[in-house]
């Protein structure tokens, strides 16, 4: 049955992936540009749109830098920024090839939360190229959305740019953390298991998978340093693998960044593989890749186990194969199942924030409240159920007020 399933699997994605080849194919690409003043059809029309009556919109603006936002996009407009080295489950593409995703962002940012984007592919990897390439467009954004950029260059690269003017978001580490923590909230309502008791083990440790165990650990990080935010709302404890294995107070080999999440979890200091070191951990997350959660990791969970398999598009662990190792909740990336843990639940509502209330950068605060927003979006939370869809009305609307509350 596995295996017909799998030949089932491979034929409808091969089906997917060709459909997707057409359908960008068919008009260019995703996006275009158009007027929000109508047409130009008159000779007062290009005397108000350009010269010389545009010149008063640059005085004003000379004078006062932030009328950007009231006369000109700025005010609206978010920057989707990628250097292609680490697109999708695809790896270090480049930056052409990473021009579809990042046209998709723009596009779900403008579906979702009625925000304009642009996506800006560029040919830099060194993090000092990327920091000065973001702050030099950064005057014709309202925020930058900073996505697919490997780790630990991902991080060196936020943290330098959290003082220019106007938020500087990494989805992929933000994003994914924000909505595990929405989904892992249910979850623990439908196995019984207040939140604040879980125990959770989380393989992989790059940009999403050190961004979900600081969120779910509820710290503020900085390099090398940790702390725990006032007030947050935490798990017990987490233990996060590479792929040396777990991730301790003192084992060699971790970046700056492992480290400081390791000096504030582990608490028992485990070492190993998972299949090692999660007995009776009531929760194994994936942002690594297929088969990287094995039915023998799960065999040795809790009861009423929660696995979140989140590769894309093949999972760490197919969701039938997790169901028969006894895990009782199970959530991936993939739309064709139950539970899509997806950024998009996110991202355009922190947008939407962004822009309604000229931030000028994401909180911890405001983090926990759009995802607090997210887990609230679905009232009686089941095993099947426990993350809202991404066609939820209103979803983006409620994320920003949230955000907003704790501006």
């Amino acid at each position: 049955m596995a295996t017909l399933l799998a030949i089932i699997n491979i034929h409808i994605m091969t089906d997917i992936y060709q459909q997707a080849l057409n359908y960008h194919q068919q008009n260019t690409g995703k996006l275009g540009t158009s007027s929000v003043v109508g047409e130009i059809k008159t000779k007062e029309d290009l005397s108000l749109a350009y010269t010389p009556g545009v010149a008063e919109p640059c005085r004003l603006i000379a004078k006062d830098k932030n009328a950007t936002y009231t006369h000109t996009l700025k005010g609206r407009t978010i920057a989707v920024i990628s250097d292609g080295s680490a697109v999708l489950g695809l790896g270090n593409i480049g930056a052409e090839a990473a021009l579809p995703v990042m046209e998709g962002k723009a596009l779900l940012i403008k579906q979702f939360g009625n925000i304009d984007a642009f996506p800006l592919v560029i040919n830099a990897h060194k993090p000092l190229e990327i920091i000065d390439f973001v702050k030099q467009v950064a005057p014709t954004f309202a925020g930058i959305n900073l996505e697919d950029i490997a780790a630990p260059v991902c991080f060196q690269v936020e943290e330098a740019l959290q003082d220019i003017g106007i938020p500087v978001f990494h989805d992929d580490q933000h994003g994914t953390a924000i909505v595990v923590r929405a989904a892992l909230m249910n979850a623990s309502k439908v196995v019984d298991k207040p939140y604040e008791t879980l125990k959770v083990g989380i393989i992989g440790a790059g940009a999403a998978g050190l961004a979900i165990a600081r969120m779910i650990l509820g710290l503020n990080c900085t390099a090398d340093t940790c702390s725990r935010a006032h007030n947050a709302h935490h798990v017990a404890d987490v233990i996060v693998f590479d792929r040396q294995g777990a991730l301790y107070a003192g084992r060699e080999g971790q970046n700056i960044y492992k480290q400081a999440i390791a000096g504030l979890s582990n608490r028992e200091r485990k070492a190993g593989r998972p299949e090692d070191a999660l007995h009776n951990f009531d929760v194994v997350i994936g942002v690594s890749g297929p088969g990287s959660i094995t039915p023998e990791t799960i065999g040795i969970l809790a009861k009423k186990s929660i696995v979140f398999a989140m590769a894309n598009p093949t999972p760490e662990i197919m969701p039938d194969e997790a169901k028969k190792a006894g895990a009782y909740i199970v959530a991936s990336g993939r739309s064709d199942f139950a539970n899509q843990i997806n950024n998009v639940l996110a991202f355009p509502g922190i947008f939407q924030a962004v822009v309604k209330g000229r931030l000028k950068t994401i909180t911890y605060p405001m983090k926990e409240a759009a995802s607090n927003a997210i887990a609230d979006a679905v009232v009686n939370p089941t095993v099947d159920e426990i993350i809202p869809s991404v066609f939820n009305p209103g979803l983006a609307e409620k994320v920003a007020e949230a955000v907003l509350k704790n501006k």
